[in-house]
């Protein structure tokens, strides 16, 4: 399922010609993955694949024009709902997007949390690395993205998220 959901989302992206700065979207996607398995012992064995699956497509339906059929057809149902959880509301501003009913439904299900704080870890290392301004941006959004998003069985993971963001 891990080989089945990287090379969907390579090509999803890729057929869009969506870049994550200027590197192919993948570098992202493959950051996001490296994270996760660092992490991966958080996770109950039976759900490493699909949780792997997932960060691997977590922007696809909100990046690529793919929708939750499409993802499921391409994986599977459980993955399809990692991508569907993690799909941006829509919106005008970085705000509207990431509102509370979008957190909520990361709450909702399974490892979406897990998935979503690898994202944020990933996207915050680049943008630290690089230098970029949105890195002060993850900076102001920490209270309100742990607020909403919180989950002590992923106490490292925020542990070091947490660290890392706010050092």
């Amino acid at each position: 399922m891990i080989e089945i959901a990287r090379l969907y989302a390579k090509k999803a992206h890729t057929d869009v010609n969506q870049k994550y700065h200027d590197q192919s979207y993948v570098y992202h996607l493959q950051m996001v993955v490296t994270i996760a398995h660092q992490y991966i012992d958080l996770i109950p064995e039976e759900d490493k694949d699909e949780v792997i699956a997932g960060c691997w497509v977590h922007d696809v339906i909100e990046d690529t024009g793919q929708t939750y059929n499409d993802v499921k057809r391409n994986t599977n149902e459980v993955v399809a709902e990692y991508a569907y959880a993690l799909t941006n509301e829509k919106g005008r501003t970085r705000k509207d997007r990431a509102n509370k009913k979008y957190y909520k439904g990361i709450k909702e299900y399974k490892h979406a949390i897990f998935i979503k704080l690898c994202d944020r870890f990933a996207n915050s290392k680049y943008s630290k690395e690089h230098g970029s301004s949105m890195f002060k941006q993850y900076q102001k959004e920490m209270h309100f993205f742990k607020l909403h998003l919180y989950d002590m069985r992923y106490q490292i993971l925020w542990d070091d998220l947490t660290k890392y963001t706010l050092k």
